[in-house]
């Protein structure tokens, strides 16, 4: 009998005090709420942190008051096979050409930004790459069910107001994934394990992602 490989990427951004968050989030901390060093029976930390830190899933809620928040979200959508797209424009759009003819419904875009991940995670970096309002609307066409980004916007940093890729994707409901780290993922097909908190009624909530790659020697 022969066995697949199996191959796990964890391609979440490892949450500390440290990391780039938005300008004007709630920075993430963490104290000990007891700890074993004052004679406590037990460390349990404390902890203070925005619903968008690190890798995250935006809810509808986040952007259109009257729809779901985070434990909403079908588990269906963030869980599945999807693709990882190498695309990098000249400039901080993503354009509907970035987006190749397939079939697969879960999209990650790796970009550059990845790269910075590895070589800056603590500075917030505005010139990061996101998807342009044509590609939204494109991704909507597709009737997409997840598109996941590496950087902590789904659209870039100088996008007009109210947001309109947010809006877009959402109102559409369309899972937003923000925040992933694909420096050592390559192009290809994965199955997606992409599981938010459940906070109930939130707008977003940290989610620790996967990516898994199977394949007969």
């Amino acid at each position: 009998m022969v066995f697949p490989t199996v191959e796990v990427f964890d391609v979440s951004l490892p949450l500390s005090e440290q990391l780039a968050i938005w300008p004007g989030d709630p920075k993430l901390s963490r104290t000990l709420a007891s700890s074993i060093a004052r004679g406590d029976i037990a460390n349990v930390s404390h902890l203070d942190l925005g619903a968008h830190t690190g890798t995250h899933v935006d809810a509808p809620f986040h952007f259109v008051d009257s729809m779901s928040g985070i434990d909403q979200l079908p588990l269906d959508a963030l869980i599945g096979p999807c693709l990882v797209v190498e695309a990098n424009p000249p400039g901080t759009e993503l354009r509907p050409q970035d987006l190749p003819e397939t079939e697969h419904r879960r999209i990650l875009f790796k970009t550059r930004n990845s790269a910075r991940w590895a070589s800056s995670p603590s500075e917030f970096d505005r010139d990061f790459v996101g998807v342009g309002l044509e590609l939204a609307v494109r991704l909507v066409q597709r009737q997409v069910l997840l598109v996941g980004v590496d950087y902590l916007s789904v659209e870039p940093f100088d996008a007009p107001r109210p947001h309109p890729v947010h809006v877009t994707l959402l109102e559409a409901r369309i899972v937003v994934v923000e925040g992933l780290d694909l420096s050592r993922v390559e192009p290809g097909e994965y199955e997606l394990f992409c599981l938010p908190l459940k906070l109930v009624g939130s707008d977003g909530a940290p989610a620790r992602t996967v990516l898994v790659r199977r394949s007969t020697p």
